[in-house]
């Protein structure tokens, strides 16, 4: 059996910019944590069951990056295949006001220079398995998005705003995404999901 966790980042700082000539996309990336958000993921690290990671993974952003240190002794790892759902816009009043409706009710929607559902979830799904065919019993702690990771949960899930994510037919979490949210998935030697639990 292999288990891999995900956590979804700390809290972010959203600068309000004065001047800044940076995509929007690059923007997004650069948000760092609040100082709510440092003290929230190093306590978390101080818990029993986080305390010993072989290999710790980020995506590209700079959230999950200073999330993910508190996290391991010496290396981290940064895989943008974890980073977060690619809206394709300049301005955030460019986003129409039921984009994420929109997205969950069919995966392959997309604004012209962004991403579907679809794509993130192959992405992301296509560096998992690499990381399962790579690191034969080591505990590992990835670190990424709310969106990016729904997307993925997908692949083996039922999610519904309602009512909530199902594995099996078992919900194991009620959609309410806080920061560091945090799921523990094993996967059997072929790499098929067997359990996920929010913990």
């Amino acid at each position: 059996m292999k288990t891999i966790y995900f956590m979804r980042h700390a809290e972010p700082l959203k600068p309000i910019n004065i001047s800044n000539n940076d995509s929007l996309q690059v923007q997004n990336e650069k948000w760092s944590l609040t100082v709510n958000g440092e003290k929230m993921a190093e306590e978390k690290s101080h818990l029993m069951e986080f305390s010993d990671f072989d290999i710790v993974i980020s995506s590209n952003y700079v959230r999950t990056i200073s999330t993910a240190k508190y996290f391991t002794k010496d290396k981290l790892f940064v895989d943008e295949n974890f980073g977060e759902r690619k809206f394709g816009i300049n301005r955030w009043d460019e986003l129409p006001k039921d984009f994420g409706k929109k997205q969950f009710d069919d995966f392959n929607y997309k604004l012209p220079n962004g991403e579907s559902i679809n794509e993130v979830m192959d992405r992301e799904y296509n560096s998992l398995i690499n990381i399962l065919n790579n690191y034969h019993d080591k505990k590992i702690l990835i670190v990424g998005h709310a969106t990016a990771l729904t997307s993925l949960f997908s692949k083996w899930c039922e999610i519904d705003e309602t009512n909530g994510y199902k594995f099996n037919g078992k919900q194991f979490f009620d959609g309410k995404w806080s920061y560091c949210e945090t799921f523990r998935l094993e996967f059997d030697d072929n790499n098929n999901l067997i359990n996920i639990e929010n913990i």
